[in-house]
Formats: C-alpha cells, sequence, structure tokens
C-alpha cells in the first residue's frame, strides 16, 4: 500500500510495541495493518470534516477491538501507543482539533 502523506508513510507506527518483548510481532504487525489501512482509507476518502473522520476511526477501532480477541492483549502501554498513533494520524491529515477520546470511542481495550 502506497501512501501519499510523506509524514505518515515513514513514521514507525508502534514503535514502543516492536520494542517491547511483551508484545509478538505477528500481533503489533496486524495492528500497524490496521492504522496504515486506515491511513489509505483517509487519503482514497478525503473525510471533509471531524465526523467522516471519526466514521472512519471507529471503523479501525472496531478491527483492533476484534484483533485483542484474538491475540493481542491490549493493556496500558498498548492502550496509550494506540491512542497516541490515532492522535498522530489525525494530525497528520489536518484534524489537529481532533479529540483522541472520540477517535477511538468504540474501543473495548
Amino acid at each position: 500500500m502506497t501512501l501519499s502523506n510523506t509524514q505518515v508513510s515513514t513514521h514507525p507506527f508502534l514503535k514502543a510495541l516492536y520494542e517491547d518483548g511483551y508484545y509478538p510481532d505477528h500481533a503489533v504487525d496486524r495492528g500497524k495493518d490496521i492504522l496504515l489501512r486506515l491511513c489509505a482509507r483517509i487519503e482514497a476518502e478525503r473525510p471533509a470534516d471531524l465526523a467522516a473522520l471519526y466514521v472512519l476511526t471507529h471503523a479501525a477501532t472496531e478491527e483492533l477491538n476484534d484483533l485483542q480477541d484474538e491475540d493481542f492483549d491490549i493493556e496500558t502501554v498498548a492502550r496509550e501507543e494506540l491512542a497516541g498513533e490515532f492522535w498522530f494520524v489525525s494530525r497528520a491529515y489536518g484534524f489537529a482539533d481532533a479529540d483522541v477520546e472520540e477517535l477511538i470511542a468504540p474501543r473495548d481495550w
């Protein structure tokens, strides 16, 4: 997947989780893939406002909810890292006033 936003395409998504031996790389890879697909959707759909962005971030959050059920324990460190990544993505695509809690509102982690 090729992303046009260079800030996003060069970002080391979930770096802290890769560096922490508690998280298996294959699970972190799946989380990273969800975030990259979110970026691709933002680039493809170009949400016009925060409400449209939240629809996309909520879908990605639901995917992460499913990932947690399968093989990824999303505890305190992972929660903070994931929330930070959603916030990074929103800012990288021009939504500096996005509310991080709303970006990930449907989370169950």
